[in-house]
């Protein structure tokens, strides 16, 4: 079954990235002595080649629970000084080492994951960013049009999910996606009006093609909840289109999923808290749950605290490797903020 569309809406002033709107005096002064607010030379429709610079994350540190079957394998801090790159979102993989990925701030990201002759992350290379384009084919003046939040590849194309201005947009071709203009709105299971401002559709993730879904699309918001405090969701596609909720726990809020090859999804979900700083975790659900009417739940497979290597993880994918074990590469978003990280970690999974 086919994506359907829905009609479009309209549009809003967006500050640079990295500039804060609203700032003190005070914080103004101390961001320009820091770094400088000016626009990248990135323009419309070009991608700009970046380099992004790397440090070995070899242990996780802290205490970190794993259930059986999941275990750490590395991973990455990253930085560039390319003022615009930061606020990872979401990435996908288009094989096992090249991505694409979405910045809240309303970019595009592309590149390669390098290995070291053991296997282990050691770079990214091939880093381009390009800004996504609205309907006229310009740059959204307005963070408030491009705060995207999830990524799905389906079929030569990007869905795309945004949050405060809610809606999923999809942009062809995945090859040309400094030039792609979004399609329309499509038709959502649930009521965009449901969805709070900072927390809509968080994760859009693919089906197997030979799973019970058979290649759905299925999005799942944040934190906007019904009244018995479920998340929102829905498979957007396919014999099993419809509406479904996710039992949330522990004051985690969910901030992306993948399928593995199995028809199992995998959740990303996160909690912040002045008192206690930032948590991760992992949930694995039962593909077979998901369909409409249903509320699902599934077992924590990984959790940790700021004590580890972590950071405000946003993004998540599976690659499988050449010997058939599968890789969740897990990505950060730095918010911008001095105060926080990039990083990329890898964890080999158990079928």
């Amino acid at each position: 079954m086919p994506l359907a569309r829905v009609a479009d809406a309209a549009v809003v002033p967006r500050p640079v990235p990295g500039c804060r709107s609203g700032a003190s005096l005070l914080a103004i002064s101390v961001a320009l002595l820091l770094a400088s607010c000016a626009p990248s030379a990135l323009k419309p429709g070009e991608a700009l080649p970046i380099r992004i610079e790397s440090r070995a994350i070899t242990t996780l540190g802290g205490s970190p629970r794993l259930a059986e079957g999941i275990e750490f394998v590395g991973g990455l801090e990253l930085s560039s000084d390319e003022p615009l790159f930061g606020a990872f979102s979401s990435i996908r993989f288009l094989d096992d080492s090249r991505f694409v990925g979405v910045f809240d701030t309303g970019y595009w990201i592309e590149g390669r994951i390098e290995r070291g002759a053991d296997g282990m992350l050691s770079g990214v290379s091939d880093a381009r960013l390009a800004a996504m384009l609205n309907r006229d084919g310009r740059e959204s003046a307005s963070k408030y049009q491009v705060d995207a939040e999830s990524l799905a590849l389906v079929d030569g194309a990007a869905l795309v999910g945004f949050e405060q201005r809610h809606r999923v947009v999809t942009y062809a071709p995945i090859a040309s996606l400094a030039t792609a203009r979004p399609s329309q709105p499509l038709a959502l299971p649930f009521p965009t009006s449901r969805l709070r401002g900072n927390g809509g559709i968080e994760a859009l993730v693919v089906s197997p093609a030979d799973a019970l879904l058979a290649g759905g699309v299925v999005a799942i918001s944040e934190k906007s909840v019904d009244e018995d405090g479920n998340n929102f969701a829905g498979i957007l596609n396919g014999p099993l289109a419809g509406e479904f909720r996710v039992r949330p726990h522990d004051g985690f809020e969910i901030t992306d999923g993948v399928f593995l090859p199995s028809g199992e999804l995998v959740l990303l979900e996160r909690r912040f808290s002045i008192a206690s700083g930032v948590a991760m975790r992992l949930r694995r659900i039962d593909g077979a749950s998901i369909r409409p009417g249903a509320i699902v739940d599934g077992p924590v497979i990984f959790e940790a605290d700021n004590a580890s290597e972590i950071d405000n993880m946003e993004g998540i994918d599976v690659v499988v490797a050449d010997d058939g074990s599968m890789h969740l590469i897990v990505v950060s978003d730095d918010n911008h903020s001095i105060l926080q990280r990039t990083v990329m970690l890898e964890f080999r999974l158990e079928p």
